[in-house]
């Protein structure tokens, strides 16, 4: 899942994005409104994780404005804000769960997962490794959450298998998916593998001896 968080006390932001990302999220952070808001008109996200109290623009705001333009992202605010008041405006303007301050990172986590099971939320950002992330509706690798520049065909060697996590592509499946059901042999096939292979940073195919190749779920 990809996640924004907004906090601007720099230990806690550099703690949770840690905690996230050793979980298998990837986490974009930003410490004010103004720079929440201009990530925000860049890139998609599946859940926010913002505070309130932040320069230039609240979270509680922030996310009005998202709102008004229609846009419905998941949302659980973290804050040492403790009066009902401030609660109830936070579920009023569409939050999903408030936590307060202080809290425990696993507890982050559990509410993180209650909103997964609860809510259909559109994970179009799958990682693939440490360092890698793949975003399908976009075909776009990205790789410390940069954008990578590929071929079409190896585009779509990474969409196949990103797609199908955990479970064996086998040959026909690229012969199908990748080259249209031409009749090419499972050389051919084993070469571009190996192309996207040589290109990457961090190697995260794994071959499947006589059988095809695939990706596994990262820890």
């Amino acid at each position: 899942m990809k996640i924004l968080l907004l906090e601007d006390d720099i230990m806690l932001n550099r703690a949770i994005k840690h905690y996230l990302e050793s979980t298998g999220h990837i986490v974009v952070s930003t410490i004010d409104g103004n720079g929440c808001l201009e990530t925000l008109s860049k890139e998609q996200f599946d859940l926010l994780v913002f505070d309130i109290n932040v320069p230039d623009i609240d979270g509680l705001s922030i996310l009005e404005k998202l709102h008004e333009q229609k846009k419905m992202v998941p949302t659980i605010f973290i804050s040492a804000l403790i009066d009902i008041e401030d609660i109830t405006r936070a579920f009023d303007i569409g939050c999903h769960d408030y936590l307060k301050k202080p809290f425990h990172l696993k507890e982050l986590t559990l509410r993180i997962n209650k909103i997964l099971k609860t809510r259909l939320v559109p994970q179009v950002h799958k990682r693939l490794s440490a360092s890698y992330s793949y975003d399908s509706e976009n075909m776009v690798l990205y790789f410390d959450n940069e954008p990578q520049i590929l071929p079409k065909k190896h585009i779509q060697i990474i969409d196949l298998l990103s797609a199908n996590r955990s479970l064996v592509c086998h040959y026909d499946m690229f012969r199908d998916y990748v080259w249209n059901d031409d009749e090419i042999d499972n050389a051919t096939i084993r070469a571009e593998v190996n192309r996207v292979k040589k290109a990457l940073k961090e190697d995260f195919i794994i071959n499947i001896r006589g059988i095809g190749y695939m990706v596994k779920r990262p820890n």
